[in-house]
């Protein structure tokens, strides 16, 4: 069996002046399927409506095939995914990444990151070396000596908080899980897997937990300890929980430092906080954050960052002969490739270029909602938040083609480095096109949305002219 080389399988390809012209996908495109480089593509046009299932089956080799080859195949595929990259507003992923190309040759490699990262492996195929750099970044950040926090690369933000829950869970087994109704679905869900008793907290109409609520059942329960999951930009709205209100209200309902475990759901706005304000910190009695790799910083693939306290970890810790570490962690094998990526990104934005960032999709999230409130559509927007909620768009059609993401009559825009002003003003032109449609002749209205956002920021016919009176 050959070995494999770097240099020959990813030979870079000759400068030319039509080269320097294409683009980073079209030279990966390149890279990758030379053999149908100059074959007519059946590609969908500019502007085309949401891709349709491609109805695959596996090709077995060397038997006769009518239909495409497995090139033709990706290559369609993958120019669709280029011009539907434009119509991504309602998820919050980070596709605004031109580093694959460079860390391409990292795909020769099976590389599994399993165990503790802290631990070196008898096999030499891991990336425990770049996950330790990514903790420690992260570590600093939320204010956390290296020698006090222990962390791992997730596969995801679920991962992070069934792992963060988990282990307020070992630490006070008879505690009760306190989450609001609008947590991310999975803090529900390990609740479900724990077999623990929860308490699901209200919330305002602007999304963020109702402390005098929590107060009430905190106070109901007060012969148990208290589990709480925190959340730092909630999924739909962005709304932020108060980590300082939730431990003054903790302190005075006569809960200690021992009988609370906090963990911090900061998926989406867990790396961007830190450059607004610092109510991330370990200096508080918190005892977990994770956050999600492919979301503001952006990966092509789902990963997370999980931190906590040393001193918890032996909780979870048991010792594995067999890969001769310890693992402490949700799953057992876990991909080495993501460490990497997270650690170029951080490496070639630094805190200024994430900064920017910050500022940049703050100003969008601004922009995007002052220009709809100017066209007389209802819209919110949480302070310190980038997701811009307005009401939702009477056409499914119109929903798939901006990939939208709906709650009852809401729909909502997750304003990414990724999205420009050009977008917004293509969605916002096209969405008060659309609507003039929708609502003419007056036989159907756009739906009110007081109770969901607020009647301030509700622009249907009753609140209009009420909120104008």
């Amino acid at each position: 069996m050959g070995s494999l080389s770097l240099e020959m399988d990813f030979e870079p390809l000759p400068m030319t002046p039509r080269s320097l012209a294409m683009t980073p996908r079209s030279l990966a495109r390149r890279r990758l399927f030379p053999n149908v480089e100059n074959k007519k593509q059946k590609v969908a046009p500019p502007g085309a409506g949401p891709r349709k299932n491609l109805e695959l089956e596996v090709m077995e080799p060397g038997l006769k095939n009518d239909g495409p080859s497995l090139d033709t195949i990706l290559v369609n595929y993958l120019d669709t995914l280029t011009q539907r990259v434009n119509y991504h507003l309602g998820y919050p992923v980070n596709i605004c990444y031109d580093h694959y190309a460079t860390l391409a040759p990292l795909l020769q490699f099976h590389l599994n990151n399993c165990g503790d990262p802290f631990l070196q492996n008898t096999v030499d195929f891991h990336s425990k070396d770049f996950e330790v750099a990514v903790l420690d970044w992260f570590a600093q950040l939320w204010e956390i000596e290296k020698d006090q926090y222990w962390g791992y690369v997730t596969n995801g933000g679920t991962e992070g908080n069934l792992h963060g829950i988990l282990l307020g869970r070992e630490l006070l087994p008879e505690g009760i899980l306190y989450a609001s109704k609008d947590s991310h679905y999975s803090v529900f869900k390990a609740a479900r897997m724990y077999r623990m008793d929860s308490e699901t907290i209200n919330t305002s109409v602007n999304g963020e937990m109702d402390y005098s609520d929590l107060r009430a059942k905190l106070l109901q329960n007060k012969d148990k300890p208290a589990i709480i999951n925190v959340t730092i930009g909630t999924t739909f709205k962005g709304a932020i929980d108060d980590v300082d209100v939730i431990l003054e209200t903790l302190k005075d309902c006569g809960y200690s430092q021992d009988r609370f475990y906090i963990h911090c759901d900061a998926a989406l706005c867990g790396l961007m906080t830190p450059f607004i304000n610092n109510m991330i910190s370990f200096k508080k009695p918190i005892g977990s954050v994770t956050i999600s790799g492919h979301k503001f910083l952006g990966c092509p693939m789902p990963c997370g960052v999980q931190i906590t306290r040393k001193s918890y970890i032996n909780n979870l810790s048991t010792n594995v002969e067999y890969i001769a570490s310890v693992d402490a962690t949700i799953s057992g094998s876990r991909n080495g490739l993501t460490p990497i990526f997270l650690w170029y990104s951080l490496s070639a934005k630094g805190q200024i270029g994430l900064q920017k960032d910050v500022k940049k999709c703050l100003d969008n999230a601004k922009y995007l909602k002052d220009r709809l409130q100017q066209e007389g559509i209802s819209v919110m927007l949480n302070e310190l938040s980038i997701i811009v909620v307005l009401e939702r768009p009477r056409d499914h059609e119109f929903v798939r083609r901006w990939q939208l993401s709906c709650v009852k009559d809401m729909a909502h825009v997750i304003v990414m480095p990724g999205i420009t002003r050009e977008m917004i003003d293509n969605f916002i032109s096209e969405l008060v096109q659309q609507r003039k449609q929708w609502y003419q002749g007056g036989k159907a209205e756009a739906p009110c949305v007081a109770d969901d956002i607020g009647a301030q920021n509700c622009a249907c016919s009753y609140h209009k002219i009420d909120y104008i009176s």
